[in-house]
């Protein structure tokens, strides 16, 4: 009998703009086979012509999939009370919650140093929202989205559609670079933002280094 494992990975956790997005990708046995043929692997790892190749594959061999954006002043507002990790320890529920097969596993990428406190966070979250939903065994370990092609899979659904989402800032604001900190283009822009007042809402203001009052530390992550 044939086996369907789930794998749930985000992109766009340590960017100061743009969503966070989770992917969710259910395979059977034969979509495992059939994505690994495609040479599917951590989106980090695929170029980005080739992800966008794999995004359309993906979503047709898959037994189901799905995406939760997680916008930027919805992470401000909910920081007020979670950590960055157990907000997405919650949309990790809701996607799991929603899915309309029922997996035998579902394996998740760790967002916590320790992946048993994330996988704990996760079972709290889902009994929050159904305390009669039965949990299947999950599996959550640093790197996962390199080992499993399920969570490589969720991973690239996750980094395309949010490379998709920057792309529609990008046509609207301007070159911003990639949204994350480190990078100079990004840099660039969010000191001009600064410099010209109110930060706009694609911009995650509760991040602790944007602080317009202390300009020099804004890009110490």
């Amino acid at each position: 009998m044939s086996e369907i494992i789930c794998g749930i990975d985000e992109a766009g956790r340590g960017s100061i703009i743009g969503p966070l997005v989770m992917g969710c990708v259910v395979l059977d046995d034969e979509g495992k086979e059939e994505l690994k043929r495609l040479n599917v692997r951590d989106s980090k790892k695929v170029a980005p012509s080739k992800r966008l190749s794999l995004e359309p594959r993906i979503k047709e061999i898959a037994v189901e999939w799905n995406l939760a954006k997680i916008l930027p002043h919805e992470i401000d507002y909910l920081r007020r009370r979670y950590s960055l990790n157990f907000i997405e320890a919650m949309k990790t529920a809701e996607l799991i919650t929603t899915l309309k097969n029922t997996p035998h596993r579902i394996i998740v990428d760790s967002a916590d140093t320790v992946p048993e406190e994330y996988r704990r966070k996760i079972i709290h979250c889902v009994n929050s929202i159904d305390d009669g939903f039965v949990i299947p065994e999950i599996i959550s370990e640093h790197g996962a989205d390199d080992r499993y092609i399920e969570v490589s899979a969720a991973s690239i659904l996750a980094k395309v559609e949010r490379d998709r989402e920057i792309e529609k800032l990008k046509e609207r604001y301007g070159e911003f670079g990639s949204g994350y900190p480190a990078d100079e283009l990004t840099k660039g822009f969010m000191k001009e933002l600064i410099r010209n007042g109110e930060l706009p809402e694609f911009v995650r203001r509760s991040w602790s280094t944007v602080d317009r009052s202390k300009q020099t530390k804004l890009f110490e992550f």
